[in-house]
This record gives C-alpha cells, sequence and structure tokens, in this order.
C-alpha cells in the first residue's frame, strides 16, 4: 500500500464519519440551543429540561436516519472492499 492510497483512503474515512455524524450533531445542538433559550426567556433552569427534549430528537432523528446510515455505510465498506487487491499491490 502506497502512501497516497493510505491517505486517500483515511480522507475518505474521516469524510464518511463526518456526513454520518452531521445531522445527529446539528439536531442536537439545535434542540439545545431552543431549549436554553427558552430556559433564559422563562427563567426556569430545570436540569430535566435540557435534556430530555435533546435525546429524544436524537433518538427520533437517528431513527427517521437509519435507512440511509446503513445504505451509506454498506456502500463505503463495499468499495473499501473493492480497493482491496489494490492494497497489496
Amino acid at each position: 500500500m502506497n502512501p497516497e492510497f493510505a491517505i486517500d483512503l483515511l480522507k475518505s474515512m474521516i469524510l464518511q464519519s463526518l456526513t454520518l455524524a452531521a445531522p445527529i450533531l446539528i439536531t442536537a445542538m439545535v434542540i439545545g440551543l431552543a431549549v436554553s433559550l427558552f430556559q433564559a426567556v422563562t427563567t426556569i433552569h430545570e436540569q430535566t429540561l435540557a435534556f430530555v427534549p435533546k435525546a429524544l430528537a436524537v433518538v427520533g432523528i437517528c431513527l427517521l436516519l437509519l435507512p440511509w446510515i446503513v445504505r451509506s455505510l454498506i456502500d463505503f465498506t463495499t468499495s473499501v472492499f473493492m480497493k482491496m487487491p489494490q492494497m497489496v499491490n
């Protein structure tokens, strides 16, 4: 395996992980920001109020995006397996 191929493989793995994690992290960030804004406006500072909506939103987005995530991981794994003969040379 030459260094250029290893760097390309590592770059594609990092891009794949960022692509799969971004919707979940953005959802958690937006819900957290909305809850923080709500708490600041109403002066309600309950700890569970910050956690429960964020947890429910992350579970919901995971269930909603699960087919896309699995398909994307299968495609990436297939492409890595197809590149294995090039790794040996």
